[in-house]
């Protein structure tokens, strides 16, 4: 990626600005965990059974934790080390319940917390191939994020995509690995292909009208697939999601009650019941005859 910076009509490259300590890229991203990754901090430095991690986040869209290292050096497993993370917030789900409930002063129960949607993020200025290939598996939970600073105070923060081609995890679990079995069985990766699987061709043609109608409304927009519902982001805050039902598309709108401009009365009222999505409103679509109409609602909470 090349940065400028603009002085009348000539650019001028921004020089990179090296991170001297991991603490410093720690500090940095946990003072802006919600704009960067739209996670809640639960506590820095979180020890268990004499294991420390660096960051505990809590995921609220998805009801589930989030392990967070950092790396300013290369030479580390993403797999053996994201794996044995996984593994040991598995085998001690009280002791997390117990850090969020005392540092939010909340009241959390372990079947409050979805722990099938558990993941790694692994933070640094930057990954080796083999680190990016070892760790391009579709349904592995671990994430690998490269965060660089520049001269000008920016900072560029960029998630390190999985291929679309990616294969699945159980071609390397035959290594006899444990660990790996048990995170395969327990945790889960959600994928926009699973959400429309055996799904009939309408419904395929249906989610893909609205989900680019959506990507249409800002250049700056990713998918978050989660068990339920697929999210639409922007800046790590989900503002949309879409559930894909046999027959219909089911649309919720990240906006608290009484702030959605609705002149149509399109969109229900569901603060008061349960659903899956974020926020409190949600239309019910099978086709797209009042698609455009739809995207002036949702763009209301971009």
């Amino acid at each position: 990626m090349l940065l400028f910076t603009q002085t009348k009509n000539q650019l001028i490259g921004l020089k990179e600005k090296a991170f001297k300590l991991e603490k410093d890229i720690q500090k940095l991203f946990e003072a802006n965990l919600e704009a960067i990754a739209g996670l809640k901090l639960v506590k820095s430095e979180f020890g268990v059974k004499a294991q420390r991690i660096d960051t505990l986040a809590y995921d609220a869209s998805s009801r589930s934790f989030v392990i967070i290292e950092y790396k300013r050096e290369r030479n580390f497993s993403v797999i053996d080390q994201g794996v044995s993370y996984l593994n040991l917030m598995l085998e001690y789900k009280a002791d997390f319940i117990v850090e969020y409930n005392e540092s939010q002063q909340e009241n959390l129960k372990r079947s409050d917390v979805d722990w099938s949607q558990s993941k790694v993020i692994f933070v640094s200025p930057s990954f080796t191939d083999f680190q990016k290939q070892a760790s391009n598996f579709k349904d592995l939970p671990i994430e690998l994020w490269e965060i660089k600073r520049y001269e000008g105070d920016t900072v560029v923060v960029n998630p390190v995509k999985k291929s679309k081609a990616a294969p699945t995890i159980k071609t390397i679990q035959s290594a006899g690995n444990s660990e790996l079995e048990k995170v395969a069985k327990e945790v889960k990766v959600y994928t926009e292909e699973g959400h429309l699987e055996s799904k009939s061709e309408d419904i395929h043609e249906l989610y893909e009208a609205f989900k680019q109608a959506i990507f249409n409304l800002d250049s700056n927009i990713d998918i978050k697939p989660k068990k339920m519902e697929i999210g639409f982001t922007k800046e790590g805050k989900i503002f949309t999601d879409i559930c894909v039902l046999k027959s219909s598309l089911k649309i919720w709108i990240n906006l608290k009650r009484g702030f959605l401009d609705d002149p149509k009365e399109l969109a229900r009222d569901v603060s008061s019941v349960g659903h899956w999505g974020n926020g409190d409103y949600e239309i019910i679509v099978s086709d797209t005859k009042n698609i455009e109409y739809i995207m002036s609602l949702v763009k209301q909470a971009i």
